[in-house]
């Protein structure tokens, strides 16, 4: 009586699987980390984005505390009738004919 057995050859390809498949999920997630929506380089945008905007908003909280500060002269229930005339001309650009009148760049 002969006894057979059968022999199973391990291949190489077994092996490769599982490193294969955590290869592709580190590739995947890694690239994603840097490149996607909430990656690194979004957040460096941000960051750009959000120095840009804080200076914006510096030079607007300046105009506005000047805006305030011109504004503060008519709310006291009195206007100033130095600074109506003046308004008045500028937006109208009147003057009389003794006057000379010097432009300045705001």
């Amino acid at each position: 009586m002969v006894m057979r057995t059968k022999h199973r050859r391990i291949s190489n390809r077994g092996r490769w699987v599982v490193p294969c498949l955590a290869a592709a999920f580190l590739s995947y997630f890694g690239f994603h980390a840097i490149n996607g929506e909430l990656g690194l380089n979004s957040k460096m945008q941000l960051d750009l984005r959000r120095e840009r905007l804080t200076k914006e908003l510096a030079g607007l909280v300046e105009q506005r505390k000047e805006l305030e500060r011109r504004t503060a002269l008519l709310q006291d229930g009195t206007i100033e009738k130095d600074m109506l005339d003046e308004q008045a001309r500028s937006l109208l650009e009147v003057a009389r004919p003794d006057e000379i009148v010097i432009y300045r760049r705001p």
